[in-house]
């Protein structure tokens, strides 16, 4: 029996749709990332973009367990005295707070050329519309897949 790698004429992408509000946001992010990278499914290829097209909606509604909302994010600059922060409550208050999402999808992808590619596939938007309804995509309702993935304000 031969192991079966699948081909670009194999691949089949389908548009998903999922609302990230009252949801964790790590377990979103891990659900986001194995639909994108195209775990879910049986002819997974690891060196193939497989994924799903993935658009997130209400991103500013997304829970944090703990004190994690208060925990700052550190980066430089690379200027001397560069180092800066901001807290994950300031980002989702700010005017970009999709932002959240995308990192938090973003590092649970591999670091390589694939998971840039990959990235292009996941739009995420603060609130509740978006401009794909042409695509018709498919709403994935993730609350009910496991009842921690929802968590009370």
């Amino acid at each position: 029996m031969k192991t079966f790698t699948a081909t670009p004429a194999d691949i089949e992408k389908k548009w998903i749709l999922i609302d990230a509000e009252g949801i964790v946001l790590g377990r979103l992010a891990s659900i986001i990332a194995m639909r994108l990278r195209g775990k879910h499914k049986p002819s997974f290829t690891p060196s193939i973009d497989m994924g799903d097209n993935v658009i997130v909606i209400n991103a500013d509604k997304v829970q944090l367990t703990g004190k994690k909302r208060q925990n700052p994010n550190y980066w430089h600059t690379g200027y001397p005295g560069g180092i800066k922060s901001r807290t994950t409550e300031q980002i989702l208050e700010g005017p970009h707070p999709e932002r959240v999402v995308m990192q938090a999808v973003k590092r649970m992808l591999p670091g390589n050329k694939l998971s840039r590619e990959l990235m292009t596939n996941l739009r995420v938007y603060a609130g509740a519309e978006h401009p794909h309804e042409a695509q018709q995509p498919e709403v994935l309702d993730v609350k009910p897949l496991n009842p921690k993935n929802t968590r009370s304000a």
